[in-house]
């Protein structure tokens, strides 16, 4: 809203209140005095003024105009300050609540309501009126305060929604390239460090030969277990693990990663402390690898100390070596690409720290490198304790200025009488069913319950409290409280009571058997679903359906109870069939009113969030397809490159030719540089309709870009998933992960895959937006092509089970 609509309100304000006084004053013929005039002047300016400013003090304008209302009330006729007294200040409460936190917006409408409570008790005592007019006022600061922080909440779920996407959609840009700079990384750090060390060890070997002839076996050993060591890291790099179930420690790594050294004659001591698995830990790990390596390559024989100290707020990696000692032979020199350093503060800068290198006063070199801690992530910053009891404090002060004689402006006479008035009554059940309300999301049954339970309790306070006024009107606010409950969307409350029985273990549904899902999958699905009828649909599901469509017919009969009961206990010379009958009708329009805006809110914010997920889905299947698309294509320099020289190195190395093992090694690392330069200058890049469909191998590439966005995943595989699956299995579990996780959600996920007795079983858990029936529909279609079956057994879980000796027809259904 600009600032002319700002200013705009305050002015309909003025105008509406100048019709309702002075105007039908004088429509009645009656001229208010000029001092009357004076007085409305002076509070409407005022209050204009306060309103009109409410967006940047809003909590400022609401005491005003509050203050304003309250001092011109005075002196001035009833009426007089109808309009400001009552949407005046309404409006400023209702900013209150869109702008500032949900503490001050409840404070403020509490203090105002307790605040004019006093003020009458004041001013009239206790039992002489009916304060129906305080109760009028409150349920409209309630009103006022709940749409308010409803428009809030909206409004930062927009954002929020916008936000995720335009991340989203930077991710989508950034996961190409981020995969592009993990496999040259990769394959820097792996391939430079064991073909180093083969050159190393040869050349040490071939210098030494004369001397100390039995160094050329270990040297050809070494090249062998080398060669094939490095295969697999590089089959590693094509395809890394998404799970590290298996991975060692990250202390046990840098410590094998120090062993390793040290048989290659490097003297090396190490500190080291244990470290959580994560990116501070790979960042050390990457960071020491390549640190020792250049000292291999550069200082043979350098006396090196490693130290790794994990703290509260930092992590100090530092790798200083001393100088080479006299007379040795740097047989590495001139191997590197050039980017060792650069990979080095990448890391540092990617893990959220730093690093500095450079030689020491002695002659030797070192690394440092300083690492986030245990707490070195930022803490969500909360309003400071001091701040709460200043406002605490200012609000209890307002709320206690009525009760100083001072600044009474009308006095009368208080009544002592015993009897509390039905006004009292009514408030307190109007505050029960506010309480209620606050509740409703957190303990949806419990709250309709109790919101029926208090709708009775109206009519016993008319009688108790003697009330005098219009017989429809209690019964009529006590439905407000159950037409704003209705008006909740009912997917909302659906999701709130499934996420309850989450909690407390409630199954939502048994495993079950798919039926045909078309024509074209019906022979397939046969024979999976052969002499099984279509199971019934659970009861733990059906239930919050006829909970939710049961609560209206429900209201309905309540109200019209409460309403029959009132009129007839007033006393009415109408036919009680014709109280009940419209009482029936007027709680049926009204609760079907509520329950239609209801649906149509639900419904308009279920297509608004399916927009988003499918927009967020989109993003997400672009980015994977990008990023396995750079995969392959760096995979398939990879194998025709330096795989293909390691393996002329290892068959070199078992034919016990020494020199062309060196040389083999050093075409290797030739060929490696010239693929990294290739990787960096991202040629024959596939486009869009070349690019290949992910599978399971790229599920770590998934789990990345949802981690971006805001979702944890994590992925888990068993040691009995074969590495080459059938091509429609390896496609269908790949796009059922994608689906799942494509249903939209907020807890963390887990997909767990498992082979036993030839069938792929992928179990994911932490989804409960999977089990809506357009995302088992497409699950269905899936794996009924392959005669699999999918079940829930947990509430927000899924699994699915595929065989893994699909019928051959489903491998083109598949793809």
């Amino acid at each position: 809203m600009n600032r002319t609509d700002d200013r705009l309100l305050p002015v309909l304000l003025i105008c509406a209140q100048a019709v309702v006084w002075p105007g039908a004053a004088l429509l009645r013929g009656s001229v208010p005095s000029a001092s009357a005039l004076l007085v409305a002047a002076l509070v409407a300016g005022p209050v204009t003024a306060a309103l009109a400013l409410r967006r940047t003090r809003p909590v400022t304008a609401l005491v005003l105009v509050a203050a304003a209302c309250a001092l011109g009330a005075g002196p001035l006729p009833t009426g007089a300050m109808a309009v400001l007294g009552t949407a005046g200040v309404a409006l400023a409460l209702f900013t209150v609540a869109t702008e500032r936190d949900t503490f001050t917006a409840v404070l403020c409408v509490t203090a105002l309501v307790a605040w004019q409570l006093l003020q009458g008790l004041s001013l009239h005592g206790l039992s002489d009126r009916n304060g129906l007019d305080l109760v009028l006022t409150a349920l409209l600061y309630a009103a006022a305060c709940g749409a308010g922080l409803l428009v809030r909440r909206t409004r930062r779920a927009r954002q929020a929604a916008e936000h995720l996407l335009k991340r989203a959609e930077t991710e989508r840009h950034r996961l190409p390239e981020v995969e592009r700079r993990r496999m040259e990384r990769e394959l820097h750090d792996v391939s430079a460090h064991h073909l180093t060390a083969v050159v190393v060890t040869a050349g040490a070997a071939l210098g030494l030969r004369d001397r100390r002839p039995e160094l050329a076996a270990e040297a050809l050993e070494f090249a062998v277990g080398t060669g094939h060591e490095v295969t697999r890291a590089l089959g590693a790099v094509r395809a890394p693990a998404p799970s590290r179930e298996d991975l060692p420690s990250p202390e046990d790594r840098l410590l094998d990663l120090v062993a390793g050294f040290r048989r290659l004659d490097q003297p090396v001591d190490c500190e080291i402390d244990p470290l959580p698995d994560g990116a501070v830990a790979d960042a050390a790990y990457g960071i020491v690898r390549e640190a020792l390596t250049n000292v291999a390559r550069h200082a043979p024989g350098a006396h090196t100390t490693v130290r790794c100290r994990y703290g509260d707020t930092r992590t100090d990696v530092v790798v200083t070596s001393a100088a080479p000692p006299e007379g040795s032979t740097a047989h590495g020199a001139g191997l590197g690409g050039g980017r060792g350093q650069g990979f080095l503060r990448s890391r540092a800068r990617e893990a959220g720290g730093t690093l500095h290198s450079g030689p020491t006063e002695e002659g030797g070199w070192e690394v440092r490198a300083v690492l986030p801690g245990r707490t070195a992530a930022p803490a969500e910053r909360s309003v400071p304790r001091s701040y709460r009891v200043a406002q605490l404090t200012a609000a209890v002060g307002l709320v206690l200025q009525p009760l100083l004689p001072v600044l009474v402006i009308r006095a009368e006479t208080a009544s002592s009488g015993s009897h509390v008035s039905a006004g009292v009554l009514f408030a307190l059940l109007a505050a029960a069913q506010a309480v209620t309300l606050l509740w409703l999301h957190r303990a949806p049954r419990t709250a309709y319950g109790v919101l029926l339970g208090l709708a009775l309790l109206w009519p016993v306070a008319m009688a108790v409290g003697d009330y005098t006024g219009p017989v429809v009107l209690p019964p009529a606010l006590s439905m407000l409280a159950t037409c704003a409950a209705l008006s909740a969307p009912l997917e909302v409350l659906r999701y709130d009571i499934h996420r309850l029985q989450r909690r407390r273990g409630w199954s939502r549904s048994s495993p079950r058997p798919f039926g045909a899902l078309s024509n074209g999958l019906a022979a397939n699905a046969a024979r999976t679903a052969a002499g099984r009828s279509a199971a019934a649909p659970p009861p733990a599901e059906v239930r919050p359906r006829l909970f939710l469509s049961a609560f209206p017919v429900a209201a309905v009969v309540v109200h019209t109870a409460a309403l029959t009961v009132a009129v007839l206990d007033r006393g009415t010379t109408v036919p009680a069939w014709a109280v009940a009958a419209s009482a029936t009708a007027g709680a049926s329009l009204a609760v079907g009113a509520a329950w239609w805006a209801g649906t149509l809110r639900g419904q308009r914010d279920q297509a608004s969030r399916g927009v988003r997920e499918e927009q967020l889905a989109t993003l997400t299947e672009e980015a994977v397809r990008d990023a396995w698309a750079e995969r392959r294509r760096i995979a398939a320099g990879l194998e025709t490159t330096v795989l293909a020289r390691t393996a002329d190195m290892v068959a070199q190395a078992e034919a016990g030719r020494l020199d062309a093992t060196a040389e083999r090694a050093r075409e290797a690392l030739a060929a490696m540089r010239a693929l990294l330069d290739t990787v960096r200058e991202g040629e024959g890049e596939a486009g869009p309709e070349l690019r290949p469909q992910p599978t399971l191998q790229a599920l770590d590439l998934l789990a990345h870009q949802s981690r971006a966005t805001g979702r944890e995943v994590e992925i888990r595989l068993t040691d009995r998933v074969p590495e080459q699956l059938p091509t429609a299995v390896d496609l269908a579990a790949y796009h059922a992960a994608e689906t799942v996780l494509a249903a939209g959600g907020e807890e963390p996920a887990v997909l767990e895959l498992d082979v036993h007795d030839g069938t792929l079983t992928l179990t994911a858990t932490g989804v409960p937006g999977a089990a809506r029936p357009a995302v088992r529909e497409r699950l269905a279609a899936r794996v009924a092509a392959l005669g699999g079956t999918l079940t829930t057994d947990r509430p927000g879980t899924v699994c699915l089970r595929l065989p893994l000796a699909a019928a051959p027809e489903s491998e083109e259904s598949a793809r």
